[in-house]
């Protein structure tokens, strides 16, 4: 099984004991989301309880904490549908909420509700609309190297406010799309519309190999461009902090994260999006 995948459930901890979990979930755990709706895709969710902090965290002990079995009802205002589970075995955890009949629209409302034991949550999100990539080029600080870093070149449009991640995927090595390092983007930064700014690799938990902050000759890149809303962009930059700061992404800070959902923990983000695949040098 591949070991890749942001994983929300290990960044919320709570103090109890192994010998009364199943009945403290009920009285002091709580649900930790991750789930996302992209323009004209269809959403996600990854559902679970926040870990013990006296349990030893690693890719096994972490399926115990999985749920598998809530009711998850996304709703445009329209149109509602209860999200299916899928076991997708690239991932860890590899169990996943989608849906397949409400597609995602820039402008769009979207709530979500789950329902699990006697946990009722709730979050809202909106799409931003997309704004696309120019372009995306692998560069290397001498000509010599092997590895990289990605260049990211786009238009941010005037008079609007927007807010943005850069994420990436290595083909045939994650499989799924990770927030490059510091690639959370307020707009109010920028000193012109033009924007042109190079990106490091994301932190993976629990990856393959060893992390290094550089993209490798020979790889193929997905590179997209994310609008985002200032809620996600808070709660993204919050987990970066946690990372980068403590070096532990396993045990930070629970105070310091950002969450825009009631009665649970976590992130319900609707994103606009544009993609480019980059092919970098190949290798000698």
């Amino acid at each position: 099984m591949k070991k890749y995948i942001l994983l929300l459930l290990t960044l919320i901890i709570v103090s109890c004991s192994k010998d009364n979990f199943n009945e403290q979930i009920n009285q002091e755990s709580k649900i930790v989301v991750e789930g996302w709706i992209e323009e004209d895709d269809f959403a996600q969710v990854l559902l679970s309880t926040n870990i013990p902090v006296t349990n030893v965290i690693d890719s096994t002990n972490i399926l115990d904490h999985v749920i598998r079995s809530a009711k998850v009802t996304l709703s445009d205002g329209q149109t509602s549908e209860i999200l299916r589970v899928k076991n997708d075995k690239n991932r860890v955890p590899p169990f996943v909420y989608f849906g397949s009949i409400i597609k995602g629209k820039a402008g769009k409302e979207y709530s979500l509700k789950i329902e699990y034991l006697d946990h009722v949550i709730n979050a809202v999100t909106t799409i931003p609309k997309s704004v696309p990539l120019q372009n995306v080029e692998y560069v290397k600080s001498n000509p010599t190297d092997t590895t990289g870093y990605v260049l990211v070149k786009f238009d941010d449009p005037v008079n609007e406010k927007n807010y943005y991640q850069v994420a990436t995927r290595i083909d045939e090595k994650e499989p799924v799309f990770v927030p490059a390092l510091y690639g959370n983007l307020d707009d109010k930064n920028f000193q012109q519309s033009s924007v042109e700014m190079q990106f490091s690799r994301g932190i993976l938990l629990f990856p393959k190999k060893k992390y290094t902050p550089y993209f490798t000759d020979g790889d193929v890149i997905y590179v997209k461009l994310r609008t985002q809303n200032k809620d996600a962009l808070y709660f993204w930059n919050s987990w970066q902090n946690e990372i980068v700061n403590s070096k532990n992404p396993i045990y930070p800070s629970t105070t310091s994260l950002k969450t825009n959902i009631k009665g649970g923990l976590g992130i319900w983000a609707g994103y606009g999006q544009s993609t480019l695949i980059l092919k970098t040098a190949p290798i000698k």
